[in-house]
């Protein structure tokens, strides 16, 4: 499996990088009367509540937490808005300038019930990573042990590559949770300020920083052909040098289930099948994004690049837009929205 500070695997041909990187009639005026018919709009419920669940910190660092709603239905929301096209986020934008979110209209976005709130979003690995395996290579305190910084992420067999579709579905976030009036903080932006990282201990001093409401790590697994579905990573209980999860280990069960549920509902993705139970959550001790962690925080792993399946809707740009609707209203629901 390829996760955020997981060793890269053996060097494979159709990799990009050495080391695999993944919308009648004309009316007659017949007495001069003009007739107005008024229009109705519809309104859609975007997430559904899940029953909260306790942490059982006793069992040991692997550990399958169970998801309520994890055979709910996989069928969209009816009414859902077409996705953009490819590479370009839906919803309102950041503005460069003051900071400020808007509408692709220019116009301010309206302000909700989770307006003030932060979220904290963190694209998984760099597209620039493959070029500086030195820098990325280069070992991290993550609480409990040293780690490499970061690492390439993996491809599809095609050479779309994970650290393109994490930064995609996480613009895509943003413009989402924008929309609802929540400030979002991205840990990195694609260009040349960013060309290779961050560290996975800066990601997480990011979210911490910022005092983040949630954070959430979008990724995609690299496992064999056959393995197919997503699945969210929970912190297990950690305490160690600077680590101490005990304190986020409840919030952010809370908002794994959350998004867990969401997703399957919105993309019709199901639960990974070959790790997780079927449930879709799996809890994990060793990735220090969430080890050095003092927020809610979670990783998605949204589909397996090496399946020619999972491989076809992460590289569908409609797909990564109804990824990015399921971890918004996921993350929605956790907030109270």
């Amino acid at each position: 499996m390829r996760y955020e500070d997981s060793p890269p695997p053996p060097e494979s041909a159709s990799s990009v990088s050495p080391d695999r990187p993944w919308y009648g009639r004309r009316s007659t005026l017949a007495v001069a009367v003009a007739v107005l018919a008024p229009a109705v709009l519809a309104g859609w419920v975007l997430t559904e509540a899940l029953a909260d669940s306790t942490a059982d910190d006793s069992r040991p660092p692997r550990i399958v937490m169970p998801l309520a709603a994890s055979k709910a239905s996989g069928t969209p929301a009816a009414g859902s808005a077409p996705s953009p096209a490819a590479g370009t986020p839906a919803g309102p934008v950041a503005s460069s300038s003051t900071g400020s979110s808007t509408s692709p209209s220019g116009s301010p976005a309206a302000a909700g019930p989770l307006a003030g709130r932060v979220v904290v979003v963190d694209p998984g690995h760099n597209t620039g990573n493959f070029k500086h395996t030195a820098e990325i290579d280069r070992q991290v305190d993550i609480g409990t042990n040293r780690k490499e910084c970061d690492t390439t992420g993996t491809t599809t067999n095609a050479g779309y590559m994970e650290a393109a579709f994490s930064m995609d579905v996480s613009q895509r976030l943003r413009s989402l949770l924008e929309a609802q009036g929540l400030k979002v903080v991205l840990t990195h932006e694609a260009g040349p300020a960013r060309p290779f990282g961050p560290c996975i201990d800066e990601r997480a001093r990011i979210g911490n920083e910022a005092r983040a409401d949630a954070v959430v790590s979008v990724h995609a697994d690299g496992v064999s052909a056959g393995s197919r579905g997503f699945h969210v990573i929970l912190p297990a209980k950690v305490k160690g040098g600077g680590a101490d999860t005990a304190p986020i280990i409840e919030p952010s069960r809370r908002l794994g289930e959350r998004i867990a549920g969401n997703f399957a509902r919105t993309t019709g993705s199901a639960p990974a099948n070959y790790l997780g139970g079927g449930t879709g959550l799996v809890t994990r001790d060793d990735l220090g994004g969430l080890n050095l962690s003092t927020r809610p925080k979670v990783f998605i792993e949204c589909g397996n690049m090496r399946d020619a399946k999972d491989a076809a809707q992460l590289s569908s740009p409609e797909w990564r837009q109804k990824a990015a609707q399921g971890i918004a209203d996921g993350i929605v629901g956790f907030l109270g929205g």
